[in-house]
């Protein structure tokens, strides 16, 4: 007994000098960001390769620490993962509102024979998604730090790598590099859901691979297209390149297919529910918080600018399917018996959503569907990090088999109220900013498709509430509450995972212009030329 005290105070000292090491090193590199922050822009500093091939190169470190030091592993990773959003932070304070080019410019020959690129940038709409990311990552990193007892170092590998493959679809502007990063992402991802993930964790990561990649082969092709029709690569040109009409028609399904199984619209979302069902808490989150974001930033970055013709002329039938999901992915929330099954089909009905804004191709309807794109992000990031803590106190998702958990997790019980009445729009929460621009921008394009979208809305409060209602209040077993109310309440780490998330909740929906004002010019120059280019058939 004297010997494993002895033990346990040796960890307890060895981990308090690497705690106090990482606080060292966050404080140098915090001081050094705020000193050069205000004029990053305007240096020739690769940040944008930095934040790109920083957790590639913590990932590698974290492969060669020793399996047994779990905990050295983690802190390791959550350092890596702080420094990243640590690194971010210039993007978002030496950004130029007033421009809608493209800022934190690299460019370098990668395949000159080709006349490929490595070619990265960032503008008002890119750069919130990269920092939503680098947050999301310290969350995922702190709420695995119990969830995740097998294989660690290899689950933290993959996660930064998963964090870095991300963001280089945000920041590329070349085309090829933007396939290579789209495509990288799947193998990590793939790998959190397949080793990490529930009892039917290998079906589900299989059918999320296999409808992304068959949907990727056809964007490929209309990548090839492209380049052989034009000479070139460069995401720029092609934006400014006209194309004849039946080529911009075949093209904008071509990438139609890989952006709609991302987001994902309806009837290609079935490996949604699946994958986030089985997939590990911070999968989950991934999933949620970025991955099917990539959809939609995929038709803001190609579809809209490159093909405004044929964007023109599918923006009905877009809306339409945007209704479809909204409507369907509400109802069908009302008869899950998962806790994660009926998050994940939430995001269904809120991610049409984002894609009725876009194709509303107007100024409201497009930044409100950005707006709400990053606030899914949050709230359904938040929600899915609830299901984990309670997870783990309970290890079921059954909703029938909880009930009256206010009464034992009062802390844990407000968070979750917050994230749902940010989920269901309340004003004063980033959920209403978002779907109220969403609507406006709607009815002034098609006035039946937002009267239709916002019963949704209705529906959406029904089904939260009720969710909240069941688990929370209702009457259970007083043995199943005995058994919550012994593992406690929220913890510190658990409260400083939500705590960041309900911060945002609040602060972009009381002071919306803080995201708003980034994307302003981008999307009125975005606008701009669809209008344009579609106006002439």
């Amino acid at each position: 007994m004297h010997e494993e005290v002895v033990v346990q105070n040796s960890n307890n000292k060895e981990l308090g000098k690497h705690l106090l090491v990482s606080l060292l090193i966050l404080f140098l590199i915090g001081g050094t960001i705020l000193m050069f922050g205000l004029g990053i822009n305007n240096l020739h500093f690769p940040l944008l390769s930095v934040l790109i091939f920083f957790p590639v190169a913590g990932a590698a470190l974290i492969a060669v620490l020793p399996r047994d030091k779990e905990e050295l592993i983690k802190f390791s990773a959550l350092l890596i993962s702080i420094v990243e959003f640590i690194l971010s932070i210039p993007l978002y304070v030496s950004f130029n509102k007033a421009t809608h080019h493209m800022q934190f410019r690299e460019e370098y020959l990668w395949i000159p024979q080709w006349g490929i690129k490595y070619s990265l940038g960032v503008d008002g709409i890119s750069v919130l998604f990269i920092l939503l990311s680098s947050l999301l990552t310290i969350l995922c990193v702190t709420v695995s730090w119990k969830e995740i007892n097998k294989k660690i170092k290899e689950f933290y590998a993959a996660l930064l790598i998963t964090h870095s493959a991300m963001i280089g679809v945000f920041m590329s502007l070349d085309i090829f590099l933007f396939y290579i990063f789209w495509e990288a992402m799947l193998i990590p991802m793939y790998l959190i859901i397949g080793v990490w993930g529930g009892p039917r964790r290998i079906y589900s990561a299989i059918k999320f691979f296999l409808y992304t990649f068959v949907g990727s082969v056809l964007m490929l092709v209309g990548i090839l297209v492209l380049y052989f029709h034009t000479g070139t690569s460069d995401i720029l040109t092609l934006m400014k390149t006209s194309y004849p009409y039946k080529m911009q028609l075949w093209l904008f399904w071509a990438f139609f297919a890989a952006f709609a199984v991302k987001v994902p619209m309806w009837p290609v979302h079935t490996w949604l529910p699946d994958a986030h069902t089985e997939a590990p808490t911070a999968g989950s989150v991934i999933l949620a918080g970025i991955l099917i974001k990539m959809g939609a930033y995929g038709f803001l970055r190609f579809n809209l600018p490159m093909f405004p013709e044929a964007t023109v002329a599918m923006k009905p039938f877009m809306m339409i399917l945007s209704v479809i999901a909204i409507i369907y992915g509400a109802l069908i929330c009302l008869v899950q018996k998962d806790l994660k099954r009926l998050i994940a089909y939430s995001s269904v009905s809120h991610m049409g959503f984002v894609t009725l804004g876009i194709f509303a191709l107007n100024q409201q309807g497009i930044q409100g569907g950005i707006l709400q794109m990053l606030n899914h992000g949050i709230i359904t990031g938040a929600l899915f990090l609830c299901v984990g803590i309670i997870y783990q106190r309970t290890h079921t998702r059954e909703i029938a088999q909880y009930g009256g958990v206010a009464s034992v997790m009062p802390a844990y019980s407000a968070f979750f109220m917050a994230f749902t009445l940010a989920s269901i729009g309340l004003p004063g929460t980033n959920g209403f900013i978002g779907e109220f621009l969403i609507l406006l921008g709607a009815f002034k394009s098609w006035k039946l498709m937002c009267v239709l979208a916002a019963t949704a809305l209705i529906i959406g409060a029904g089904y939260m509430l009720w969710l909240y209602q069941r688990v929370f209040f209702e009457k259970t077993n007083p043995a199943f509450l005995h058994h919550i109310h012994g593992y406690g309440d929220l913890n510190a780490r658990e409260i400083a995972t939500l705590m960041p998330l309900l911060v945002a909740v609040l602060w972009i929906g009381f002071y919306p212009n803080a995201l708003l004002s980034f994307m302003d010019q981008s999307v009125r120059e975005l606008i701009s030329h669809v209008i344009s280019a579609g106006a002439v058939k």
